[in-house]
């Protein structure tokens, strides 16, 4: 293998590496060397709230929706239901503590049995 592992990686690889490391650096750091308290604007803090809930969709529903790149034919899939069981009990439970454990445990008790009992 030619390149970085072989020990011959070039002047402007090991420059570009460098740059990049301090200005990833610097960048970061800007927060705690200013002196002055620093806030977000008040759009950024409502939009932040909305972050967590979007990446776990964007994550979870292409899992639950799509097998291989490509979307499911058929409703016998499992992972369907227990999808839906989970958001059922979300809703249901929402307010209580520890929902978010138990949508996880009502999803699991519905999987499990479909996809290994019933191989959905």
């Amino acid at each position: 293998m030619d390149g970085f592992f072989s020990g011959e990686t070039d002047t402007w690889t090991m420059l570009t590496i460098v740059a990049m490391a301090c200005v990833s650096v610097l960048s970061r750091s800007l927060f705690f060397i200013s002196q002055k308290d620093w806030a977000l604007p008040q759009w950024a803090q409502r939009g932040l709230q909305y972050a967590p809930i979007a990446a776990i969709a964007a994550v979870v529903v292409p899992e639950v929706v799509m097998v291989q790149g490509a979307l499911i034919h058929t409703v016998l899939d499992a992972r369907l239901f227990a999808a839906a069981a989970g958001v059922a009990y979300f809703f249901w439970r929402k307010g209580a503590g520890q929902v978010v454990l138990g949508t996880i445990v009502v999803g699991m008790a519905v999987y499990l049995p479909l996809h290994v009992g019933l191989d959905w």
